[in-house]
């Protein structure tokens, strides 16, 4: 062995070496204590005997547990590698339904379930994405015509209300204003926020939500700016054709509408 060979097979000693000890050192012995003292290893295992606690601390039952993981789960589970094992389906799904119920800070969250702050981070937002494209067509399908019939014929029945296809408003929920965001996201309240838009049916349902739209944005140039609006002001939304309205037949045919506060602008469909 002349001596480049040396050197090269004493730098790659050294290599292995180092690789080695920061391969020990690379998870937090806490971390790697996960599967023993972990939360969704000990205390959601003891709250499935349980249905009420189990509920409470996920606000969803077993069964609802159950089947979504049954949906989400090809679509969250990773694989493991040579250094770690990789955080199954179910604990995946746990953490970020702990999150959506308690709405508490990635790092408490980290801590209880003995994983990073930034992998909490990471799995809220890939889980709650997963769990939006498996279940978004069953449960909130863009409406048809017939739906939207259907709506306008329970507002009448619920509120006496005819030719109304649902009520609209926004919410500003706050946020940790992005860097380089300027005033964007600063609203009329004085905080930083994005504007979630709903359309809610006669029993309180969601049927449209747009989310994401800058704080300073009001209620009305959120609904201008997002695809349901455009829709409602190109007429490209399936409503039903003007039907007369009870009692008042002689004013022939009218719009159906969804109601707003006086936030949004008054037009043909929206009152």
């Amino acid at each position: 062995m002349n001596e480049t060979q040396k050197s090269i097979f004493l730098i790659a000693a050294v290599y292995l070496r180092h690789k080695r000890k920061c391969r020990s050192i690379w998870v937090h012995e806490t971390i790697r204590a996960r599967s023993r003292h972990g939360e969704y290893h000990r205390l959601v295992h003891e709250l499935r005997l349980d249905e009420v606690r189990f509920q409470q601390y996920f606000r969803l039952d077993r069964t609802q547990f159950d089947v979504l993981l049954r949906r989400v789960g090809p679509l969250i589970c990773k694989d493991n590698t040579r250094f770690r094992r990789a955080i199954s389906p179910g604990e995946r799904l746990a953490i970020c339904l702990r999150f959506l119920a308690t709405g508490d800070s990635y790092r408490s969250i980290a801590f209880s379930y003995r994983v990073g702050h930034s992998t909490v981070a990471g799995i809220v937002a890939e889980v709650s994405k997963a769990i939006w494209d498996s279940m978004v067509e069953d449960y909130m399908p863009v409406p048809s015509t017939e739906d939207w019939r259907d709506i306008a014929a329970e507002f009448y029945h619920r509120w006496n209300f005819p030719n109304c296809l649902g009520s609209i408003d926004g919410k500003h929920v706050v946020i940790q204003a992005p860097n380089n965001s300027g005033s964007l996201f600063y609203n009329y309240k004085g905080t930083f926020s994005i504007v979630f838009l709903a359309v809610v049916d006669a029993r309180y349902c969601f049927r449209i939500i747009d989310v994401g739209s800058y704080g300073k944005s009001s209620d009305g140039g959120t609904l201008a700016n997002c695809p349901f609006g455009n829709g409602l002001r190109s007429g490209t939304l399936g409503l039903p054709e003007d039907t007369l309205l009870p009692g008042a037949e002689h004013l022939g045919p009218q719009p159906h509408v969804f109601v707003a506060d006086e936030a949004f602008p008054l037009r043909r469909n929206l009152m």
